[in-house]
């Protein structure tokens, strides 16, 4: 497949209007500001089941024949399609059944139960399922939905290309997360077909590169065991995608993990949406990236909000971390009664709020007569930071940031 006619999605939007939202486009001061480009966001995340899937598994199932419906419908996914196709296919009266890598976050595979769909657990990344989903649609005579690599679902990804045009007349360029590639190759088919002046972006993570790798003609590589955008987490991209890539996107960017939690904790802090970090990677990309988009009119697509509750609390309590709100500190002191009391009284007079704290005397001390006590203090950043510890130096104590 090297082109996706815009009639098709044209068609796409048709067939699925009020049945998916039309989700909005809000413009961010604060981003915009950090990063030197005017920053607009697309909030895909506000879709029914979180994520823009909804529009091509959706445009997939109203393709299929009266026998197709009947018989049910079989994919595989990581998460979002799953919860898609399963949301769409119960509201169709569609059987569908669903095969998730094992490691899938429990969110998305009680979400996908929710919908009443057969949920299978194999494999332990989404293309060790991939196989397995094949032949159980041979056995049980079931329509395969590909999450991506299907012309029906590339042109219902497509449709959000067109809301985009629509939203964002002046937008000069849109960053596309990318795994397989269903929908960058149908955004960028919508906005090349239309407005071909407007740059098409995509980014994927440093861990599952493979369609950044293919674009440039770099060799590919394994991906490493285990991602915070474990929706991006594919190890190929599509036969129907690739061609699309590579005739309509204007560049590829690469981001790291710890770029990905920081995007995540900005949209959480700034923008009061959650965001997951498939859907965080375009932002990420800003971050990293921040001379190839400054001083241009951006539009990020956040693309999916399934994240897992204990992965968010990870990520917001290592941002804490980076952003020196949470900190370790040791300080060692005279080890005689009342000690650990008047340093708790420094600290508290220093409006720095204690979150743990360790006494430390066999482990630690630079002598028998003297202690360490390790504190994790709540902080308002760097600057209180270092009051603290000018405090603490002035008090006599001797105080560090471990390593």
């Amino acid at each position: 497949m090297t082109a996706m006619d815009i009639a098709d999605i044209r068609a796409a939007r048709e067939r699925i209007a009020g049945q998916v939202a039309v989700t909005p486009v809000a413009h961010s001061v604060t981003l915009s500001r950090l990063t030197g480009a005017e920053v607009s966001l697309k909030f895909e995340n506000l879709q029914f089941t979180s994520s823009f899937k909804e529009r091509g598994a959706l445009n997939c199932l109203l393709c299929l024949t009266e026998a197709e419906r009947a018989r049910g419908v079989i994919a595989m996914s990581a998460g979002n399609h799953a919860q898609a196709l399963a949301y769409h296919g119960q509201r169709l009266g569609v059987p569908t059944t669903i095969v998730m890598p094992r490691f899938t976050p429990n969110a998305k595979v009680a979400q996908t139960r929710v919908f009443q769909a057969e949920v299978i657990l194999h494999g332990n990344v989404f293309d060790e399922a991939r196989q397995f989903t094949f032949d159980l649609a041979a056995e049980r005579d079931l329509t395969l939905v590909h999450p991506y690599d299907d012309p029906r679902v590339i042109a219902g990804q497509g449709t959000l290309g067109l809301e985009l045009l629509e939203q964002c007349p002046d937008m000069d360029v849109v960053v596309v997360p990318v795994g397989g590639g269903g929908l960058i190759g149908g955004v960028s088919s919508a906005v090349k077909a239309l407005r071909p002046e407007v740059r098409v972006v995509g980014v994927q993570v440093e861990r599952f590169a493979a369609a950044y790798n293919a674009y440039h003609r770099l060799p590919d590589a394994p991906g490493a065991p285990g991602t915070v955008a474990e929706g991006i987490a594919v190890k190929s991209p599509g036969a129907n995608t690739l061609p699309l890539i590579e005739r309509h996107v204007d560049d590829m960017l690469l981001v790291s993990e710890e770029q990905v939690e920081q995007a995540i904790f900005s949209l959480t802090e700034i923008e009061k949406t959650v965001v997951e970090g498939a859907g965080a990677a375009s932002l990420a990309a800003l971050y990293a990236h921040r001379r190839v988009f400054e001083g241009q009119r951006v539009v990020l697509i956040l693309s999916g909000g399934n994240i897992d509750m204990m992965m968010l609390s990870s990520v917001l309590q290592r941002g804490m971390v980076r952003t020196r709100r949470l900190v370790r500190l040791k300080v060692e002191i005279p080890d005689v009664p009342g000690a650990l009391a008047d340093i708790t009284r420094v600290l508290a007079e220093l409006d720095s709020n204690i979150m743990e704290i360790e006494h430390q005397r066999a482990f630690a001390g630079s002598s028998v007569r003297s202690t360490v006590v390790e504190l994790v203090l709540q902080m308002r950043g760097e600057e209180q930071v270092d009051q603290v510890l000018a405090a603490l130096s002035a008090q006599g104590y001797e105080a560090s940031l471990p390593s």
